[in-house]
């Protein structure tokens, strides 16, 4: 009886000099999963298996590089950019808030794990939210040269969606140098263009040559119906030039 209380005691003292010294690790798969999301480390889900064929695709997209090849370094004043120069062969796709109008929009990015980011002029609009749940990225869409809008933008964001932007789409595409220092007050670090953009008639085109998509293009997708058929067709391109979607945040 002495035998076995002297073993517990000491079992329960082990225990204790584990968890003092941080040897103790934890088995909780959710508490593991919220330490990386607190360290910015996007946990690796694999698309469904044969989920690229009922989105029109003919083969399935590889996963990006992990980690992202950055080549930018970001700061103030923020970086104006249409692509990300990387040796990673990647694109990034980009869309508005009507993505988050399209619950079969929804269901292409949580089927494929498609690393897609939403740029929100008006967060009221569909459900970001759930898109954000998904893996999404969600950034701000203000009008570049209004710093009370673009921060007001960010504090609406971080309230309602839990999630601050570090990177502004200015509407309409304009800027100059006030536009910069506006942005930069709101914690801005880069005002983000597009390379190519695929327009509501379904035409990809591009800023300037060559008419291709190349590594670290960023794609500019409008949100008009039907998205998914419109996202398959820029995914399609992009596989044939053996390229493959990844998340702007993580080179930005």
């Amino acid at each position: 009886m002495r035998r076995a209380r002297a073993r517990g005691l000491a079992g329960a003292v082990l225990a204790s000099a584990l968890l003092l010294t941080g040897c103790a690790q934890s088995v909780d798969p959710i508490e593991r999963l919220g330490k990386k999301a607190a360290e910015g480390v996007r946990p690796h889900r694999p698309a469904l298996p044969t989920a690229y064929r009922h989105w029109g695709l003919t083969a399935p997209l590889p996963a990006p590089p992990h980690p992202a090849a950055r080549t930018l370094a970001l700061g103030t004043p923020p970086r104006v950019v249409d692509r990300v120069p990387t040796r990673d062969r990647v694109v990034f796709l980009t869309y508005d808030d009507g993505a988050g109008r399209d619950p079969r929009f929804a269901d292409m990015v949580r089927e494929l794990r498609l690393p897609v980011t939403l740029f929100l002029a008006a967060p009221g609009h569909g459900d970001p939210a759930r898109l954000h749940r998904l893996g999404a990225g969600l950034q701000n869409g203000a009008p570049a040269g209004r710093r009370a809008e673009i921060c007001g933008r960010q504090r609406h964001l971080t309230a309602r969606l839990g999630t601050r932007p570090r990177l502004l789409r200015p509407l309409g595409g304009g800027y100059d140098p006030s536009a910069l220092r506006a942005a930069a007050d709101c914690g801005i670090t880069a005002l983000v263009l597009s390379r190519a953009t695929l327009t509501p008639a379904g035409a990809l085109t591009y800023t300037h040559g060559p008419h291709r998509l190349r590594p670290g293009d960023i794609v500019q997708i409008d949100s008009a119906p039907p998205l998914p058929d419109r996202t398959a067709a820029v995914l399609r391109g992009a596989q044939g030039e053996g390229l493959t979607p990844a998340h702007l945040e993580d080179y930005l």
